[in-house]
C-alpha cells in the first residue's frame, strides 16, 4: 500500500479521485520501473512507435482548473486536446527528426510515436472558455469552470 504525502491544508481526496490515480499509477509503473533498460531492450522496436503518455499535474483552484503536461520533443502542432464537461484528453505524435540504422545505436532511451493521455477533471467546466499554450516542452491549459447554480430559496406561506 502506498503512502501518500499531503499538505496539512489540503481536502482530502474524495475515493473517487484516490481510485483513478491508482489506476493510473498502475499503469504507469512498469515504464517508470523498466524504463533505465528499456533502451537496452532488443524487443523495444516492438514499441517504437509508442510514446508513454505524458505526466500531467491537475491543480484546482476556485474558479479554474489547471492542467500541466510535460511533453519533449512535440511540435505544438502535433498536439491534439480535446474536452468534456468533466474529462481532458491530450494526444499526439513525437516525431524522430532523421533515421537512425538500428546498428548506428550505441543507446536508445528516447520514445517517439504516438501517445495519449486522458484524465477526469474534479469538476464540471465550460468547454468553450479552455486556453492552452506549450513553452520548451510544457502544455498549460487552462480551464474554466462552470458556475454552479445556487439553490433558489422560496418562501412558502403557511395557510
Amino acid at each position: 500500500m502506498a503512502i501518500m504525502k499531503r499538505k496539512p491544508t489540503e481536502e482530502p481526496l474524495s475515493r473517487r479521485s484516490e481510485i483513478e490515480k491508482m489506476f493510473d499509477d498502475m499503469e504507469e509503473w512498469p515504464r517508470r520501473f523498466f524504463a533505465p533498460w528499456f533502451g537496452m531492450w532488443p524487443a523495444r522496436r516492438l514499441l517504437e512507435h509508442v510514446m508513454p503518455a505524458p505526466t500531467i499535474d491537475v491543480v484546482d483552484k476556485k474558479d479554474k482548473i489547471f492542467v500541466t503536461a510535460e511533453i519533449p520533443g512535440v511540435n505544438k502542432e502535433d498536439i491534439d486536446i480535446s474536452v468534456t464537461e468533466n474529462s481532458l484528453t491530450i494526444k499526439g505524435e513525437a516525431k524522430r527528426e532523421k533515421e537512425v540504422e538500428e546498428e548506428d545505436y550505441y543507446c536508445c532511451e528516447r520514445s517517439f510515436g504516438s501517445f495519449s493521455r486522458s484524465v477526469s477533471l474534479p469538476a464540471k467546466i465550460q468547454t468553450d472558455k479552455v486556453d492552452a499554450s506549450m513553452k520548451n516542452g510544457v502544455l498549460e491549459i487552462e480551464l474554466q469552470k462552470i458556475e454552479e447554480e445556487r439553490p433558489k430559496e422560496i418562501r412558502v406561506e403557511v395557510k
